[in-house]
């Protein structure tokens, strides 16, 4: 049996037990009789989970919690059925709250956070964990913690590498990395410390399946670590999941991988006995039915930038409207502004595919129909990605052309649209990026040549060279692509007066 704070008090037993009836009373308030019934079903049955483990009075429940509408719900019903089983017996089980931290949430995330675990009384609870998980790196949470400037630099590599690879395909250059990098947090945060018993999800077991059948279908694509590797349940599915992150980075970093690949890897010792324990079917999750104790109660903000489309924890889908719009400026000669509503459109229909309340979706589609919302957000946009990634406009207009990849297979549209002083030099420019990574002359100093394709891409010259070696849109990159629901066909034109065309764009 794991030992565990959960029945250990910080000062008077009697005021522990105190703060917590009276923390269960305000939780309670804010929700229906039905919810109460739900997590009264399910205290219980998380119990005897625990009491089958051997851990019933001091197991830990890990719960990945973001800072979105989604999560800050689910640690909620969690934390209402850690306070109910101290209520009803006396003890209960340590619950692990762990926030996966990347460059894409904004200070406002973080804020969300903090709010709900002081509205939740879950800062000064000994039974509560409260985590931040950067990359390997595990610490206590702080509102005013820093960002990780490894996380930060990983997050903004990624992106460019991907993006250039991908001409700026929204999904694959924001989500691919960040998800395996949620993936890996799921492990760390499992395995931190004497290890976790259970793992909350709100996936019904149908989901779960279907979850590790994509896994299992991807990783029979990419080189496999030998069988008497892996363990069975949870741990496997990690495993095969380190196994697509090695193979995904190997492709997108090319001879940069192996100095990333501890950075890039998914974390899978985790313990053999953890669980996963769903929670679907007992409570609904949509904000609508939890307005008051999202708004109210954990004072949660839906911040401009941190709210953008499907996500109310990451400013990213702001950023791939954004370069929808630049796409169609810079790349299809037409108007920023329908880009932007082209993304809008797609973004709002997958909204209402997912069920959000209508007030959201109403919110949303306001904050970019007024006539000079365009240029108030793009402005908000390249702040962000400034602050988040180190991004200019320029490196994202360049990203969006994609001039690099398949042997500058774009190269001499991009320097004739955005860098007309270097067009007479794209010879030397292809001749630049097919030269080796030894020349003597580049060990000391770059020339102005080499220079201004780094500040043009926000990429060093190896890495330009690594895409100039690759081709676009990897076949691992289209296989995690294919059968995920966040993309749609629109119809769009390629040119100012070119005919309509059907073209696909993805993202959140």
């Amino acid at each position: 049996m794991k030992n565990s704070s959960a029945t250990v008090s910080r000062g008077s037993p009697d005021a522990l037990s105190t703060r917590r009836k009276q923390a269960l009373t305000s939780l309670f308030s804010f929700l229906s009789p039905s919810d109460r019934d739900a997590v009264t079903r399910s205290a219980e049955r998380l119990r005897s989970t625990l009491r089958e483990q051997g851990s019933a009075d001091s197991g830990c429940v890990l719960v990945a919690y973001g800072g979105g509408k989604d999560s800050s719900y689910t640690l909620s019903f969690v934390r209402a059925m850690q306070l109910l089983l101290a209520d009803r017996y006396g003890h209960t089980f340590t619950l692990r709250a762990a926030t996966n931290r990347h460059a894409g949430m904004p200070r406002a995330v973080m804020e969300n956070i903090d709010r709900a675990y002081r509205a939740l009384d879950m800062h000064t609870d000994p039974a509560c964990e409260l985590l931040i998980i950067d990359g390997t790196e595990v610490s206590p949470f702080r509102v005013d913690a820093p960002p990780s400037p490894t996380v930060t630099a990983r997050n903004r590599l990624d992106i460019l590498m991907t993006g250039h690879r991908t001409g700026a395909d929204a999904r694959p250059t924001f989500c691919n990395a960040c998800n395996l990098s949620m993936a890996n947090a799921f492990g760390v945060a499992a395995a931190h410390g004497t290890g976790a018993d259970v793992i909350i999800t709100g996936d019904s077991a149908d989901e779960q399946r279907a979850y590790t059948a994509w896994i299992n279908r991807l990783a029979r694509q990419v080189p496999r670590k030998e069988p008497t590797r892996r363990a069975a349940g949870f741990p496997e599915v990690l495993d095969a999941l380190d196994d697509v992150a090695q193979a995904y980075f190997r492709d997108i970093h090319g001879t940069d991988a192996a100095a990333s690949e501890a950075e890039h890897a998914v974390q899978s010792s985790v313990p053999p006995t953890l669980r996963f324990f769903s929670i679907y079917g007992d409570t609904d999750y949509d904000a609508g039915s939890h307005w008051d104790l999202l708004t109210r109660h954990l004072g949660f903000v839906f911040d401009d930038l941190a709210f953008s489309f499907t996500e109310s924890d990451c400013a990213n889908p702001a950023l791939m409207a954004h370069l929808r719009g630049l796409k169609c400026r810079h790349v299809y000669g037409r108007d920023y502004r329908e880009g932007l509503q082209e993304y809008v459109g797609f973004a709002l229909a997958l909204m209402r595919r997912k069920e959000f309340p209508q007030a959201l979706v109403d919110m949303m589609a306001e904050r970019y129909a007024a006539t000079d919302a365009h240029e108030t957000l793009r402005d908000r946009v390249n702040a962000f990605a400034r602050e988040a990634y180190g991004l200019d406009e320029e490196q994202l207009i360049c990203m969006v052309h994609a001039p690099f990849t398949a042997r500058g297979a774009h190269l001499g549209r991009y320097l004739t649209s955005r860098a007309a002083h270097l067009a007479g030099h794209e010879r030397a420019i292809r001749a630049l990026l097919t030269s080796t990574a030894h020349d003597p002359g580049e060990r000391n100093a770059r020339s102005p040549l080499t220079a201004k394709l780094e500040e043009l891409s926000g990429l060093r010259l190896h890495q330009l060279r690594i895409l100039y070696g690759s081709d676009m849109h990897p076949p691992l990159v289209r296989s995690i692509l294919q059968g995920d629901p966040h993309k749609a066909a629109i119809r769009t034109r390629h040119a100012p007066e070119g005919p309509e065309v059907t073209e696909t764009i993805s993202g959140r």
